[in-house]
């Protein structure tokens, strides 16, 4: 039976799954590594320990595959390549000959950049970079993280410019440690989140890499989405000599994982923030309201598929600030019972700008805001009104990409821990006008990445076939929707914008 090695490399943690041709995951290991905060507002990961995280979650999934093997049930199992997955935006630096690392991550939450991205606009470049890239001027992405280094940490850069040190995203670190250093790679998908890649031309631009001050000579090679990438050495990832087909950034893995290939499918993937994704076919298509237009998909026939995206920054976290901030709940899991013991919020509205805002306001400025308390609020009223919150920012996105994307949206796909919670699936579908559809795999990202190699390696021969591999775990139809709280939310959002200085 082949099986397909597949690593999600998240925020806070390495998750590798061995997946059957069947689309089955046979195997989990999973492997947290340590986040570093060493100053306000920035964010930082320790490759090394990544790398460790990422050998241990092998180990884990390789054992309880054995485990499984020695049952009879798995007996056959054998390992054919491997798919990677990441998380998008971080810039990792590294020697080209040792792989060690010149200093940590910069992590795509990190917002040391905001002055920096405040000053190239005042200076008129964002409507140069937003035409190249379909992104804009923001410290999410990756270009003004390096611009950062190079003007702080001379000692860091000088090794950059004599050509020592690779400057990559997560995926292509990964693939680097995996090969011993032989492949130097990223697939057009993470490559479109940099601010460096040129959406017309389908590679790096000169112009882009000279406004941020990047050297194209120490940037990775883009290469598609599936197909032969690299290989695995042995002596440095666990005695596997496969080879690696299949590399996505996570967002897109999860559009894959929901076999999202046609025009007008859409995702929601509920993490820590909301990530959401509308399939838009071979044309780039643009917005004008703070969505991103992004490479969904890179064809080893040179073809490109395109999506807009929504990054809402805080949704799960919202839940988690309730568990640990208030400790109006003991446990994540808690919420969907609290607020399902109101029938509404009691007109509390609660909009989580813990971070800021993404789209489709783009606040950097804008703070967490509770607001119409009365004597009467109970702790179930803020718990549903932060259900609601999470409910409320994906519409938002969803309006934009219906009239920005171009393409009528029959029914939105989900994934992610929170969508676990039947409440939240149905206020979802409530106030999106959609079914909901629920995938039965959550964890839709690293099956993605299985899906990518898998085609690679022509496990699967179309994405029609994997089409056919995708479950349900609930759909939701839409109900009755109080048009009035989302009037009042979106009163409320204005209100909680440009707060923070």
């Amino acid at each position: 039976m082949p099986a397909i090695l597949a690593i999600d490399a998240g925020t806070t943690g390495i998750t590798a799954l061995v997946v059957d041709d069947s689309a089955t995951i046979l195997a989990r290991g999973y492997q947290e590594f340590p986040q570093h905060f060493p100053a306000d507002g920035w964010v930082e990961h320790d490759l090394g320990e990544m790398w460790s995280a990422t050998l241990a979650a092998t180990r884990s999934a390789l054992s309880a595959l054995a485990a499984h093997s020695s049952t009879g049930t798995g007996a056959d199992v054998e390992l054919v390549a491997v798919g990677i997955t990441n998380q998008r935006e971080t810039v990792c630096l590294w020697d080209r000959e040792t792989l060690g690392s010149p200093r940590r991550a910069i992590v795509w939450q990190d917002r040391r950049t905001s002055a920096m991205c405040e000053g190239l606009r005042e200076d008129g470049h964002e409507p140069f970079v937003a035409e190249r890239t379909g992104l804009r001027l923001d410290p999410y992405f990756s270009a003004t993280k390096l611009a950062w280094i190079r003007a702080n940490e001379p000692h860091v850069w000088s090794g950059v410019e004599s050509g020592r040190t690779a400057i990559g995203t997560v995926d292509s670190y990964l693939v680097a440690r995996m090969s011993r250093g032989l492949f130097h790679i990223t697939d057009a998908t993470n490559a479109s989140r940099t601010l460096l890649y040129d959406l017309e031309t389908g590679d790096w631009s000169e112009q882009l890499c000279a406004l941020f001050g990047v050297p194209m000579s120490a940037l990775p090679d883009v290469v598609p989405s599936y197909g032969p990438l690299a290989r695995t050495d042995p002596g440095t990832f666990l005695g596997l000599d496969l080879p690696i087909t299949g590399i996505a950034g996570d967002q897109q893995a999860a559009l894959v994982g929901q076999a999202g290939f046609t025009t007008g499918a859409a995702k929601c993937t509920y993490g820590t923030g909301s990530f959401l994704l509308v399939h838009t076919g071979d044309q780039i298509r643009r917005s004008g309201h703070g969505l991103l237009t992004t490479v969904a998909l890179a064809h080893p026939d040179g073809r490109r598929d395109f999506a807009l995206e929504g990054a809402v920054f805080v949704t799960g976290a919202a839940v988690q600030w309730l568990r640990d901030g208030l400790g109006i709940i003991d446990s994540a899991a808690d919420i969907e019972a609290l607020a399902a013991s109101v029938p509404d919020s009691g007109g509390v509205v609660f909009v989580p700008a813990l971070t800021g805002l993404g789209a489709p306001e783009w606040d950097p400025t804008a703070r967490g805001l509770i607001i119409g308390i009365t004597r009467g609020t109970t702790r179930a009223h803020i718990a549903r009104a932060t259900l609601e919150a999470i409910a409320f920012q994906v519409r938002d996105v969803v309006d934009l990409m219906s009239r920005d994307g171009g393409v009528p949206l029959a029914r939105l796909s989900i994934d992610g821990g929170a969508a676990t919670n039947d409440l939240l699936c149905q206020l979802q579908a409530d106030t999106v006008r959609l079914v909901v559809d629920r995938s039965a795999e959550l964890q839709t990202t690293g099956l993605g990445a299985a899906f990518l190699a898998g085609l690679g390696v022509r496990m699967w021969e179309s994405t029609d076939d994997l089409a056919s591999t995708r479950r349900s775990s609930g759909i939701f139809e839409p109900g009755a929707i109080d048009q009035a709280m989302h009037e009042k939310w979106r009163e409320a959002v204005a209100r909680s914008r440009r707060w923070s200085p």
